[in-house]
């Protein structure tokens, strides 16, 4: 299998994560890097022994070296850039969140099938080992009842202002910020995954920045099979990412993490209803996800739809979707219907 020559769509400070961890790779090889400002793409280039860099996005989209572009920019540009990739022949791996509302996400779909090439949206915890492991310990402890999934991190102060660059984009309404859009991605992907079907509604809490982007946010999400989940997300408070899935004769704890820095990652399942069954402890390989999920792409683009082990069409549409709901709910207070 020949290495998937790909391009990178941005020189933010994901993409310098994602270059560095694909670097490497026998399956993906990054050949070059866009940005709006040659200087930077080229500085970008040199800084990640990148052979090749581009000084507008347009012209990435042109060379006719590329296969494949990683979209790492800022939320609201997902959906623009991954419609023009698509028409221009290159296969795409977008940052989550996929885009800003269902109606983007489904002409980013539009878009991809009408011009031959693959789409998927990115989350590195999912060709984790642990996250595939839980896919398939799932089936052990029956039909999912009940799920929390947290995710949050430390960016503002519990009364909302900057602890950093108050220019963070994050921080920016217009441009997607907010913790829903980012850590809550995370959250809501997981619930969707252990539940395995689109929610029927929501009811959301939220607390803001000084900028006006939900700073945290906590909801709870039904769905049609009777099942219930609370997800949680929020910037201005110590780091947590965890996940509790409780099935009808089983439980499965998990951190979901994106990267196993030390090589080894774990996860806990309990196979039986009582409290006096154990927890069981299985370790399993911790990988840089960048790299996990770029060589999933590559083998994708390769050898077919089978072989990529991320978010798939109907997930990725089912966040889309609840994101939009609990957004809603979080501004009125009160249930929100998922939309079809």
């Amino acid at each position: 299998m020949s290495p998937l020559r790909l391009g990178v769509l941005g020189a933010a400070n994901i993409a310098k994560l994602f270059a560095r961890g694909v670097a490497g790779s026998p399956l993906v090889s990054v050949d070059v890097v866009a940005s709006r400002d040659a200087a930077k793409a080229a500085e970008f280039a040199k800084a990640e022994s990148i052979p090749r860099s581009h000084g507008s996005y347009e012209a990435l989209l042109a060379d006719p070296a590329i296969e494949a572009i990683y979209i790492p920019l800022p939320n609201d540009l997902h959906a623009e850039w991954a419609i023009k990739a698509a028409a221009a022949g290159k296969h795409i791996l977008c940052e989550k969140p996929l885009a800003m509302a269902a109606a983007e996400a489904r002409a980013m779909y539009a878009a991809a099938r009408t011009h031959g090439v693959h789409l998927v949206e990115a989350y590195p915890y999912m060709s984790q080992p642990q996250t595939l492991r839980m896919r398939e310990l799932l089936a052990e402890i029956g039909r999912v009842q009940l799920v929390t999934a947290m995710f949050g991190f430390s960016l503002t102060t519990p009364e909302g202002r900057p602890l950093g660059d108050p220019a963070n984009i994050r921080l920016n309404p217009a441009r997607g910020g907010g913790g829903l859009r980012d850590a809550g991605t995370y959250s809501m992907s997981l619930a969707r995954i252990a539940v395995g079907e689109r929610p029927s509604r929501v009811m959301a809490s939220a607390k803001w920045t000084e900028s006006g982007v939900d700073r945290v946010i906590a909801a709870t999400v039904e769905f049609p099979s009777g099942a219930l989940a609370q997800v949680s997300c929020h910037m201005s408070g110590a780091f947590h990412r965890s996940a509790v899935i409780v099935g009808e004769r089983g439980v499965i704890e998990t951190s979901y993490l994106n990267h196993g820095p030390d090589g080894k990652l774990s996860l806990n399942i309990r196979r039986g209803t009582l409290g006096t069954v154990p927890l069981e402890r299985l370790e399993v390989e911790g990988v840089n996800g960048f790299r996990a999920e770029a060589e999933s792409f590559a083998r994708l683009v390769r050898q077919g739809p089978a072989h990529w082990n991320g978010a798939s069409e109907a997930e990725s549409i089912d966040i889309v979707l609840a994101l939009d709901a609990i957004a809603a709910s979080a501004r009125s207070g009160g249930w929100e219907t998922v939309a079809a």
